[in-house]
Order: structure tokens, then sequence, then C-alpha cells
């Protein structure tokens, strides 16, 4: 048994597909649309195999709160780089192309070398070595 995809509603499709195919070398496939229903998704694959499904739906609301504020459901996504150098060039690239860096890098308590990034909906990522 695996886990197959993740999926995460977005509000705008491309730009957070722009976000994981940039800085995280997802491959995209091509955009599904069933306009009955209102609905648009595309699956990121990520050079290990892993899926993440962004979804777009026009009754969808706004999450509540603010993105430091943590609440139930999906709460990170982590991704792996070969490096502590790799996680801190990477967060430094995503910063100076104006997205926010909402924690490190730095080591966690259990020994971990990690940032926490945002990308463009406020969803975490957590570049991990």
């Amino acid at each position: 048994m695996r886990l197959e995809h993740i999926g995460v509603w977005v509000n705008d499709l491309e730009a957070v597909k722009r976000f994981y195919e940039t800085y995280f070398k997802a491959t995209a496939n091509a955009k599904y649309v069933n306009a009955k229903k209102a609905f648009a998704s595309y699956f990121l694959t990520f050079e290990s195999g892993a899926r993440l499904e962004i979804m777009q739906k026009a009754d969808i609301g706004p999450r509540a709160g603010r993105p430091e504020v943590q609440t139930l459901g999906y709460a990170h996504l982590a991704i792996s780089v070969e490096s502590e150098a790799e996680v801190d060039a990477l967060t430094e690239r995503i910063a100076s192309d104006g997205y926010r860096i909402f924690d490190g890098p730095r080591r966690t308590g259990d020994g971990c070398y990690e940032s926490v990034v945002l990308d463009p909906e406020d969803n975490r990522v957590e570049i991990t070595a």
C-alpha cells in the first residue's frame, strides 16, 4: 500500500503550478477541466514519484484564519533536498523571488534541518535535508 497523492484546493491554479515546477522540479500533467462541475485541476509529479493534486472549484471558499494560525486538517508538505546547503540556497531563492519564509532555516528539536516557506496560497512547505 502507498499514498497515491495529496489534494489541495487553491484559488490560482497557474500560480501554484508554477511555484512547484520552479522550486521543487514538479512536472504537471495536462490541465483537467470539468465545465459541468466548474472544476479544474493539475497533478504535479515530483522526481520521487510523489504527486500533489492542485484543484480549483468555483464554490470552494477561502481558508479561515491566517497562515500562522494552525487549524485541523492539512498542515504542510515536506520536500526533502540533498543537503543543508541546498535547504539554505532554495530558501534564499524562494525569498528573493518574493515568497514568504515562515521559519528557518534551522535545526529542529528532533535534529532535522529545515525551513518552512509559504506557497502562493499560503500553504506551508517544509524544505528538509
